[in-house]
């Protein structure tokens, strides 16, 4: 029961930390999402809010990780690209443009008394990275140019993902998708 508490908590954190940011986001909030014992919070992190928002970071870059693996498998370079933004896509529609990207959302915003914060989102990010890359390079794209597309991806994705909210509409990220599709099959098709 205990961990299925914590469990709760972290992915409740994700889930608040992608409407809410992180400074917008309370304990509070978190036990009342997950529905977690209230005393609990303080019991499964000792280390505070800061340690949560580690841990929420992580689940939300796992969780977002395992469909761009699944998909990359495929040796479809194109299909990497539509695993990453399918999610992304889901989330803006179904929040109504409220949510974006939980490690984003924790990444943007100042922490100097949690530097551990910085480095998990950069984990994320490169581990994200990672599995693009690996899956073009799989695809046939030279392993140089898999690297520096994966990190373009993210970056386009996570940035498009932003427009979107503000302008409370998915062509931002429909032009970025049709844009590095092209780019990701260009980029195998000429190695």
């Amino acid at each position: 029961m205990g961990r299925d508490s914590r469990e709760r908590m972290v992915r409740s954190a994700a889930y608040l930390f992608r409407e809410r940011g992180y400074s917008g986001t309370g304990f509070r909030e978190v036990i009342r999402h997950s529905g977690a014992p209230r005393g609990s919070i303080y019991h499964h992190f000792p280390g505070g809010k800061a340690q949560l928002a580690e841990e929420a970071v992580r689940y939300a870059g796992e969780f977002l990780n395992s469909g761009i693996q699944a998909a990359v498998e495929g040796g479809d370079p194109a299909s990497a690209v539509d695993a990453f933004v399918a999610w992304w896509r889901r989330v803006l529609v179904k929040s109504d443009f409220r949510a974006g990207c939980p490690v984003v959302a924790v990444t943007v915003e100042s922490h100097e008394d949690a530097p551990q914060l910085a480095a998990a989102a950069a984990a994320v990010f490169d581990r994200w990275q990672d599995t693009l890359a690996t899956g073009l390079a799989n695809a046939g794209v030279p392993d140089e140019r898999a690297g520096r597309l994966a990190r373009l991806i993210v970056a386009a994705v996570e940035g498009a993902t932003i427009m979107c909210r503000a302008q409370r509409d998915l062509s931002p990220l429909d032009d970025v998708i049709a844009e590095l599709k092209e780019l990701a099959h260009t980029a195998s098709a000429t190695a």
